[in-house]
C-alpha cells in the first residue's frame, strides 16, 4: 500500500500541472547552488568593522558582563587580537577607550593628551599592522566626568564649545595615524569644523566617518557598561536623534555631506533599517551601520537559552544590513563570523 502511494506521488510530480503559471519564483530556490547564484545581498568579511575596547592599566583582558564574549583588552593584547582579526580577513577596527576614572574631568582634558591611551594604541597598531584601517571614535563621553558627548555648562550640553574640543581631539587622533576619525557626538557643525581643522594641519588624507543618524536609543546600555560612560545626570536626548524621526536623518545626512563627511553611519542597526534604506536611496556616499551592544546582547541571550540558532541569527542580521543598503557593518560578531 505504501509503495502504491509513493508511486502515485511520483506520477503526479511529472504530470501536467493544474495551475497555468508562467512565473514560478520557487524555481530560483530549488537548490543551494541556485540560491547562491541568484542571491541579491551577500556579506563578506571585508564588509565588517570590529569595534574593540582597550583599557589602560590592566595586565589581561576583562570580560564585559553585559556583553558575554566581548572584552576590554590591555594595550599589549590589543595588538595580538588585531593580528588575529587581520588573519581572519578583517580589514578595519573601530577603537573605543576605557579611561581611568582618575583622568576624567568636566573638560575631557585627557582626550587632547597626545600620549594618552587612544593615540598610544593607534601608533602601536599602525606600527604592527600598517595596512589595518583604524577608525577612532570622536566624542567626549569616555573622557568626561559628566559622561556626556559634549561639554556640560550649567546643566546644558553646549554645542559650539564642544565642537572646538572635538576638532582638536580629531587632530590628536589623526596625528597618531588614524585612517578615519568618527564623530559620534551629534553636535551641530562638528563635521565641518573637524574637516577644516584636519585640512588646515595637513591631514587631508584622514577621512571622516560620520555618525550622521545616531538615535537616542535604549540599545546602548552594555556599551556604556564597557566604558563606564553613562551620563551622570540627565540623558542624551538634546543631541542624539529622536527615535520617532526619519526625515530628520535625511537632513542630518545632507548637512554632513555638505560639511565634508566621507562615510555616513546609522546607529543602532536592526531597529533602524528603514533609515538605512532611506539614506541608500538618497545618497551616493558609502554607508555604514552599527550593530550595537544591545543588539549583540539580545542575540547572545536568546541563543544561550536555546531560543534561536546563534550562527543563523548572526548571519541573518548581517544580511539584513546589506539588504537595506549598508556597505560596511560595525559588529561585535566580526571575528566570530569571520571564523565561520
Amino acid at each position: 500500500m505504501a509503495t502504491k502511494s509513493k508511486s502515485k506521488r511520483k506520477s503526479l510530480g511529472k504530470s501536467k500541472s493544474a495551475l497555468n503559471l508562467k512565473q514560478r519564483p520557487r524555481r530560483n530556490r530549488q537548490s543551494a547552488f541556485v540560491r547562491d547564484l541568484v542571491r541579491e545581498s551577500k556579506v563578506s568579511v571585508e564588509d565588517l568593522i570590529w569595534p574593540v575596547f582597550v583599557k589602560e592599566g590592566i595586565a589581561k583582558r576583562e570580560e564585559i558582563k553585559t556583553m558575554p564574549g566581548v572584552f576590554r583588552f590591555s594595550e599589549k593584547e590589543l595588538i595580538q587580537e588585531a593580528r588575529e582579526a587581520v588573519k581572519l580577513g578583517i580589514r578595519a577596527i573601530a577603537l573605543f577607550p576605557a579611561i581611568d576614572p582618575k583622568k576624567k574631568d568636566p573638560h575631557g582634558s585627557e582626550a587632547l593628551n597626545k600620549n594618552s591611551l587612544v593615540p598610544r594604541s593607534i601608533r602601536a597598531l599602525k606600527s604592527a599592522l600598517p595596512d589595518l584601517v583604524i577608525i577612532a571614535d570622536v566624542a567626549l563621553d569616555p573622557f568626561s566626568s559628566d559622561g556626556h558627548d559634549g561639554l556640560v555648562v550649567d546643566g546644558e550640553i553646549v554645542n559650539d564649545e564642544s565642537v572646538e574640543v572635538l576638532a582638536n581631539m580629531a587632530l590628536v587622533f589623526a596625528e597618531a595615524g588614524a585612517d578615519y576619525v568618527a564623530p559620534s557626538d551629534m553636535m551641530d557643525g562638528r563635521i565641518g569644523a573637524i574637516r577644516e581643522a584636519l585640512d588646515r594641519d595637513g591631514f587631508t588624507k584622514t577621512g571622516i566617518l560620520s555618525y550622521c543618524a545616531k538615535y537616542a536609543s535604549s540599545f546602548y546600555g552594555p556599551f556604556r557598561d564597557a566604558l563606564d560612560s553613562a551620563p551622570k545626570s540627565g540623558d542624551k536626548k538634546t543631541y542624539q536623534m529622536d527615535p520617532a524621526n526619519a526625515r530628520e536623518a535625511l537632513r542630518e545626512a545632507a548637512l554632513d555631506i555638505r560639511e565634508g563627511a566621507d562615510i555616513l553611519m546609522v546607529k543602532p542597526g536592526m531597529p533602524y533599517l528603514d533609515i538605512l534604506y532611506r539614506l541608500r536611496e538618497k545618497v551616493s556616499l558609502p554607508l555604514a551601520v552599527y550593530q550595537v551592544s544591545g543588539e549583540y546582547a539580545m542575540i547572545c541571550a536568546a541563543s544561550d537559552r536555546g531560543m534561536i540558532d546563534r550562527r543563523r541569527a548572526i548571519e541573518e542580521s548581517l544580511l539584513s544590513f546589506k539588504r537595506a543598503g549598508a556597505d560596511m557593518i560595525l559588529t561585535y560578531f566580526a571575528k566570530e563570523w569571520a571564523g565561520y
